[in-house]
């Protein structure tokens, strides 16, 4: 189909790559436990519009270009790993502080509780599944690498059969992030309420902060391949 081959196997290609864990994962899930399933679409429709820019971008050969210029991937690389440590920082250091807030009672009779941050809004995190996909530069020459394996040499529209692929990767994509949102919520509606719940998804939530830490730290390393 326009002059694309091995559709299936692209598909399942594609799948298992999407399965694999990352920062856009550990993003769903943890909005999805947190605030529900709308949460955890809302950070999954992010990360698949920074797919579609990637994919337009590679089809457009822009991707080739951040590619061979090592002062733009490095711009790029930078940006994304500096949001992806405030991503990891806010993660960790919010929470605490609130708790901290709580405990000061100074001369108040009853023992503060500690409570969860606000739910973000819809939109934020829509941005933030957006970002942590659009600024790594990694994305975008992972779909310059992989997409025209399954391109034919004499495909009458290199350009539309690129697209064709990365829209089947987004979608087969969307259907995965919202199936990992939809079991993260119905994973922390279960324990929401109950006593252990909330010290668990308080050291989960230092734990993926961290971990956004660490993949901060790992792209800023990263080297163009």
């Amino acid at each position: 189909m326009l002059g694309t081959h091995d559709l299936g196997l692209f598909i399942a290609s594609g799948l298992l790559l999407n399965m694999t864990p990352g920062p856009d994962s550990l993003l769903i899930m943890a909005r999805s436990a947190t605030q529900g399933f709308r949460a955890g679409s809302a950070a999954a429709l992010g990360i698949g519009a920074g797919t579609c820019v990637h994919i337009l971008a590679a089809a457009l050969g822009l991707s080739a270009l951040l590619s061979a210029s090592t002062a733009a991937f490095t711009v790029v690389k930078l940006l994304g790993a500096a949001y992806l440590v405030y991503l990891g920082a806010g993660m960790l250091f919010k929470r605490r502080a609130a708790e901290d807030g709580a405990g000061d009672g100074g001369d108040r009779k009853t023992l503060a509780v500690p409570t969860a941050p606000p739910a973000a809004p819809l939109r934020k995190i829509f941005a933030q599944g957006f970002l942590t996909n659009v600024l790594n530069p990694k994305v975008g020459l992972f779909f310059l690498a992989f997409v025209p394996q399954f391109i034919s040499a004499d495909a009458p529209s290199t350009a539309a059969a690129f697209l064709f692929l990365g829209a089947v990767f987004n979608v087969n994509g969307m259907l995965w992030c919202h199936l990992l949102a939809w079991s993260s919520a119905v994973a922390g509606a279960r324990a929401r309420g109950q006593g252990w719940a909330r010290t668990l998804g308080r050291w989960l939530n230092r734990g993926i902060g961290a971990l956004f830490l660490a993949f901060g730290v790992r792209l800023a390393m990263a080297e163009m391949a």
